[in-house]
């Protein structure tokens, strides 16, 4: 990949013109003017060019690409449609076009234009007058134009004699530069309330991310002291929140040009402070970038949040003073950029309106049949969040909340608003939220007593709720958007990795990873072997890696979830009721023991345990190939449940790693079966032989998944004689090893039958052409040893078309121990002869197969020159360190690995020992 950066660049266009340019395809949004169809006339401030090979790996670096140049320049709203856009386009270039991918990314004043080309101009575009033509989602044909059709504002296709380009253009979003804003007037007793004096903590943070200042109100607010903390980074006290399906982090938003949130601080006390942050990016006269934080706690957040402008007559409604409602006040001011910080405020102001001892607000799931608690104050909020209860309780008007309702007294009435339930609480009013007759959500506000509300306190909740519904909805589509665009890109992502492994354990791990802590708080991986398999616990992580082990513990002492082929996730009661019964169990043994102390470690990691895996536990199915693999397990910590959305999200990811899971499982097979059938055409040991030393090296090429055609054999024929080959059969696989494993018997068999070598090779021959079609051409060397009484050796050998044998003198001098004569599989009339060479006391003979001599770095090949240099060296060596440098210098010769499976086989003889 090679990649260019020009900030503040005017850059010339870099696409021909003139005559060279074919005619484009061109996609523009409703109402945007036709004047300039390739939206350059903005001052373009910077570029960023690369180029990716026509891998498949390309495409997961040409999305870090995009990413990374968007985050560099700040545009982080746009980052996700960006990525997602840019891998579609480079897929369809390095992939199914097999070509390069230029990819170019140009900034401007009003957004960003991306720019993807390839070098296949041939594979035309549907014409954009024909939207049939342009595929279907379910179709990989197409799919990358309608996303361009879908998330970009301008789109085009340009084809030029040398490649096709297909562009598009992003616009930021609006956003208000220098305006200034204020609120409404105020009587004192309508401002919010605050603890004490705000504190606001100013925290810079320098290019590395380490703190370089800290004043005083970040001392109140988190107890820690300056020079305690000045030169750590932000990372150690940071509590970040992890968002499902996207990737900013602490480290990100610091890099930002601005940023606002919400996270947490872990003070001095270890406990976590949530804190509303306003980040800014600066730089000192030097040019040194650092990031100033102003933080204040999140239920002060108002203090650092800019205002939207109002219309002139709101503030004048707004400042009548003593007739102004304080909810109404709340509804003028404006709302939290995120829904969670809207809703909380929605439900602290309708408690303080109806002066209640707690507030909750539940927003509706897409079928509009369950209602699911996002925010509460006053309740257990963080135990109740998510929970879904049902649209339609009970039977008529109270049991359904579609309705306002208002209960004297839930005592009498026990379980008519579940999200009460063991909350002390007596009374309630609820409200529906609507938007257009839809049920988007209900509001209630419940107190301790009984019978505080009446039919008017409901008409003042449902006037707030129906002014405040608009918003709520709209927050929520924006989030289900987000949520959206950051599913789809962690799915992009997933899929990317899972396809990069065939490794089993890794994919495993990888399906884990993937979850924790993204979708879920622990994640357990359940496989099956077969169909009369039981299904076995193959995985376990949590994000704490301190209660892995006793989750693991837990899960292997109660039976697995049953593997239900259905999809969708289901609920699962076990872990919890399993974790609640132990910890249960240990408290009482603990209570009737003398010293406590010695079981107080016991008892802590049941109890966590418990609390880990207390919440809400779901099982998905892992399918492949209409089978049921495995199952995916997610959990929640206690009472925490999960939403809809991440859900739908696990499912998706589920079925996308069974399919990895599988593959990676057909992969192992086979390549267990290969180096099975591999293990089995080679000699299970070598014979010894009384004055020769033999030493064998083979080296399989590949990744293990094929059988090789090379193979070598040294047996005893008879009293004092023994056999030896070796030999390269053409090709790799099934028809490869057929042939290896009739050569090898074969020889064995003529061998002790008596023949000779040339008998034996003339017989073997027809044998191989008997296979017909099967058949494969061999190259082999096939030789009879005699050692004898003077300390020599004796050899009867016949080089059918393999590489020459190399017989090493103990002067250095290395020549070719026999003549070449006809390979075997390729002639029917074969007339072979046998040569006869003596090996003196100290002589070496060197057998290999091609892949040695054709060892190749470039247009350079080893051969049998260089096997000849590096054999002269060997003077003096046993045959076991001959066999070692010959393998050293083939592997060093390249630096890539081996194509060729390679076999050395060396023969020396030492001599007669004298006493």
């Amino acid at each position: 990949m090679t990649t260019g950066l020009h900030p503040g660049e005017t850059p010339q266009d870099p696409r021909p013109t003139g005559n060279q340019t074919l005619p484009r395809q061109e996609r523009i949004a409703p109402g945007t003017p036709h004047s300039d169809n390739r939206t350059r006339s903005s001052v373009i401030t910077a570029r960023a060019a690369a180029t990716f090979d026509p891998v498949g790996r390309s495409v997961a670096t040409a999305r870090s690409f995009v990413r990374d140049t968007l985050q560099g320049w700040g545009f982080a709203d746009i980052v996700d449609d960006a990525v997602v856009l840019t891998s579609e386009l480079v897929t369809n270039a390095v992939i199914h076009a097999g070509t390069s991918a230029d990819v170019l990314c140009l900034r401007s004043d009003d957004g960003v234009r991306i720019e993807v080309a390839d070098r296949y101009p041939e594979r035309e575009i549907p014409l954009q007058g024909s939207p049939a033509n342009m595929g279907s989602p379910d179709r990989e044909g197409g799919r990358g134009l309608q996303l361009c059709a879908a998330l970009a504002r301008r789109w085009g296709v340009e084809y030029t004699p040398t490649q096709k380009q297909v562009w598009f253009q992003l616009e930021l979003p609006e956003r208000a530069v220098g305006t200034r804003s204020a609120g409404p007037s105020l009587p004192a007793d309508l401002l919010p309330l605050a603890d004490g004096r705000v504190r606001v903590a100013v925290i810079q943070i320098d290019r590395a991310g380490s703190i370089a200042a800290w004043n005083e109100d970040a001392d109140e607010l988190f107890g820690y002291a300056p020079e305690s903390v000045i030169g750590k980074p932000l990372t150690d006290l940071a509590a970040w929140p992890h968002t499902p399906g996207t990737s900013t982090g602490v480290v990100e938003a610091l890099q930002l040009s601005r940023w606002e949130g919400s996270y947490g601080i872990r003070g001095a006390n270890g406990r976590v402070t949530p804190v509303y942050a306003s980040h800014l990016r600066v730089r000192d006269t030097d040019g040194e970038p650092s990031t100033v934080c102003l933080l204040v706690r999140d239920h002060e957040r108002a203090v650092l949040q800019t205002p939207l402008r109002g219309s002139s007559s709101d503030s004048n409604s707004s400042s009548e003073g003593q007739n102004t409602d304080p909810f109404e006040v709340f509804i003028g001011s404006p709302a939290p950029d995120d829904l969670d910080g809207l809703l909380q405020r929605t439900v602290e102001r309708a408690r303080d309106m109806l002066d209640a001892d707690s507030a909750f607000l539940l927003l509706a799931t897409d079928d509009e049949t369950e209602l699911e608690v996002r925010a509460s104050t006053g309740l257990p909020s963080a135990r109740q969040r998510f929970a879904r209860v049902p649209v339609e309780a009970g039977p008529g008007r109270y049991g359904s909340a579609r309705m306002p309702a208002v209960h004297d007294d839930l005592s009498a009435v026990p379980g008519a608003v579940p999200l009460l339930s063991g909350t002390g609480m007596r009374s309630v009013v609820t409200v529906p939220l609507k938007v257009e007759g839809r049920l988007t959500g209900s509001l209630g506000v419940a107190a301790e007593s009984p019978g505080r509300y009446t039919n008017e306190e409901a008409l003042r909740l449902q006037f707030a709720a129906d002014r405040i519904a608009l918003a709520v909805e709209s927050a929520r589509l924006g989030e289900l958007e987000r949520l959206r665009r950051g599913s789809l890109s962690f799915l992009v992502e997933a899929s990317d990795l899972l396809a990069g492994t065939l490794d089993r354990d890794q994919t495993l791990a990888l399906m884990a990873q993937m979850t924790v802590p993204t979708l879920a708080t622990w994640c357990a991986v359940y496989t099956i072997a077969d169909q009369a398999s039981e299904p076995y616990l193959s995985y376990v992580l949590h994000e704490d890696e301190d209660r892995i082990d006793g989750l693991k513990a837990l899960l292997s002492k109660i039976s697995p979830p049953d593997p239900v082929p259905t999809p969708g996730a289901r609920v699962w009661s076990a872990p919890a009721q399993a974790a609640h019964h132990a910890a249960l169990r240990t408290s009482m043994r603990s209570l009737g023991l003398n010293a406590p102390t010695t079981v107080s470690s016991g008892i802590g990691t049941t109890l966590a345990t418990a609390a880990a895996v207390g919440g809400e536990t779901v099982v998905l199915p892992l399918v492949a190939r209409n089978r049921v693999i495995g199952m995916l397990t997610l959990g929640k910590p206690t009472d925490e449940h999960f939403r809809q959305e991440i859900l739908e999200l696990a499912e998706d990811l589920s079925r996308r790693a069974a399919l990895a899971l599988d593959n990676a499982r057909l992969y192992s097979e086979r390549t267990a079966i290969s180096r099975a059938l591999q293990r089995s055409l080679l000699p299970p040991e070598l014979p010894e032989i009384d004055g020769v030393e033999v030493e064998v090296i083979y080296r399989a090429a590949g990744e293990g998944n094929e059988v090789g055609g090379d193979f070598y054999d040294l047996f005893p024929i008879r009293d004092g004689a023994y056999g030896f080959a070796i030999g390269d059969v053409c090709g790799t696989g099934p028809e490869a090893a057929a042939v290896t494993g009739l050569a090898r018997h074969a020889l064995r068999l003529l061998a002790r039958e008596g023949f000779g070598g040339p008998a034996v090779l003339e017989r073997l021959n027809s044998a191989i052409l008997d296979e017909g079609a099967r058949s494969r051409f061999l190259t082999l060397l096939y030789g009879e040893l005699w050692p004898q009484e003077d300390g020599s050796a004796v050899l009867k050998v016949v080089c059918a078309g393999h590489p020459l044998p190399l017989r090493l003198r103990q002067d250095g001098t290395v020549e070719a121990a026999a003549e070449p004569q006809p390979l075997l599989g390729v002639l029917e009339d074969l007339e072979l002869y046998e040569q006869t060479i003596t090996l003196d006391p100290g002589d070496v003979l060197l057998c290999v197969t091609d892949g040695v001599t054709e060892r190749r770095e470039g247009t350079r090949m080893l051969g049998d020159d260089g096997l000849t240099d590096v054999l002269r060296t060997c003077t003096g060596l046993t045959a076991g360190a001959v066999a070692a440098r010959i393998m050293r210098a083939v592997e060093r010769f390249a630096s890539d690995a081996p194509s060729d499976d390679m076999a050395i086989l060396a023969m020396r003889v030492p001599g007669l020992q004298k006493d």
